[in-house]
């Protein structure tokens, strides 16, 4: 059935709802769209993020390391240098359960030591005899706890006049186990130091070379292409030779931080300028500049927020390159010194291939280093893929 058609000169009809519009029923969402389009920036981040999970259990591990370097010396079976001159280059032992078809718990058997008088190899042996049940919670090496105050409560600790070696002990009979999670208060840590100071030295040069150009800019490619252009090994020589022996431990650990930070700064210096030099011709730079805004206003308000999610993801592929350096320097005798303990310190004592093939078990400070630095980079990883949420 067709309409009438109107008269000549008569108003055509009004067929125009006359009733509030409504948005939404045009176009209808699922609850999951309007969460998801409610979701700030940083939500949608930590999202995207979540579904990387080997980026999302590596930062959990980090975060757990990270956490234990505050209460190692709790962790530690033993104080940092106790030493067990009767059980020299012990075997890791290992921990049972039951024994002769009982349960008992946590416990390792007593050892036994004889010398090969033919290789001057200590060759251990358990003695099933002697259990040593494994404590918890329990009271044993005295230390002071970050240098504040007097404690002896351990996490684990060995029998009563028995002895817990669980990767075994080195060359004054200190345990290894020990003195690894006491390394990781320093190596870690000094991949944190060493970041800060290579941040704070690549975005300031870096940034006024960007957004500035000209002369400084000049001159900072020439010195950034002159510092990448020396050898690492030699640069890292005539840096520690500058330290003097009479320093302590505390200052050499402060002049390897600065070291490390100096050496790694170009790399982010030249990402910065980069960005600086598409992101300072936009259109709200000139409007802060017409506003009167300082340029280190400009930088640190509007650029440099513009593209932190890109110098969080390269912090931590950088900080392993730090743990690296420190390792490195340590084992070449040209960083930290002792009393001070790190990875790199404790892999000294397997520079002798007789040393590696007598006690292997010297080596095992190499693990948590892989771990750190292969989780740092699944974590960066991660971060970088959900920097950018939208994609």
């Amino acid at each position: 059935m067709t309409s009438p058609i109107p008269a000549p000169g008569e108003p055509l009809p009004h067929y125009v709802s006359t009733a509030p519009f409504d948005p939404y029923s045009v176009e209808v969402m699922t609850e999951e769209q309007v969460r998801v389009n409610q979701a700030s920036q940083l939500r949608l981040m930590w999202w995207k993020f979540k579904r990387h999970r080997v980026a999302l259990v590596s930062g959990i591990f980090l975060a757990v390391l990270y956490g234990m370097i505050l209460i190692c010396e709790f962790l530690a079976p033993y104080n940092l240098h106790t030493r067990n001159m009767d059980f020299i280059y012990a075997p890791p032992q290992r921990v049972h359960f039951i024994h002769e078809g009982d349960f008992v718990g946590p416990f390792v058997y007593g050892r036994t030591m004889q010398l090969d008088m033919d290789t001057l190899k200590r060759n251990y042996s358990d003695n099933p005899a002697d259990i040593q049940p494994v404590r918890f919670f329990c009271r044993g090496d005295g230390y002071r706890f970050w240098g504040l105050f007097e404690s002896d409560l351990h996490l684990v600790c060995p029998a009563q006049n028995g002895q817990l070696f669980l990767l075994g002990s080195d060359r004054l009979g200190r345990d290894v186990l020990s003195r690894i999670i006491y390394g990781a208060r320093i190596s870690l840590t000094i991949g944190l130091l060493g970041i800060t100071v290579s941040f704070v030295l690549g975005i300031v040069i870096g940034g006024l070379a960007g957004y500035h150009g000209g002369v400084f800019d000049l001159v900072v490619q020439r010195l950034i292409e002159v510092l990448q252009s020396i050898p690492s090994i030699p640069l890292w020589l005539s840096l520690a030779a500058i330290m003097p022996a009479t320093w302590s431990p505390i200052l050499i650990y402060l002049g390897i931080t600065v070291i490390l930070g100096l050496l790694d700064w170009t790399g982010l210096a030249r990402a910065v300028r980069s960005k600086l030099l598409a992101l300072r011709e936009e259109d709200y730079v000139l409007a802060a500049q017409l506003m009167g805004a300082k340029s280190s206003r400009i930088i640190g308000r509007h650029l440099v927020p513009g593209f932190m999610s890109h110098l969080i993801a390269t912090a931590t592929i950088s900080i392993p390159g730090m743990i690296l350096g420190e390792t490195a320097l340590s084992f070449l005798g040209l960083g930290l010194r002792p009393p001070i303990t790190s990875w790199g310190i404790l892999l000294t004592e397997a520079k002798s291939v007789s040393v590696i093939a007598f006690y292997p078990w010297l080596l095992f400070p190499t693990i948590p280093v892989i771990l750190v630095i292969l989780a740092f980079n699944f974590l960066g990883d991660g971060l970088r893929d959900a920097a950018d949420p939208y994609k």
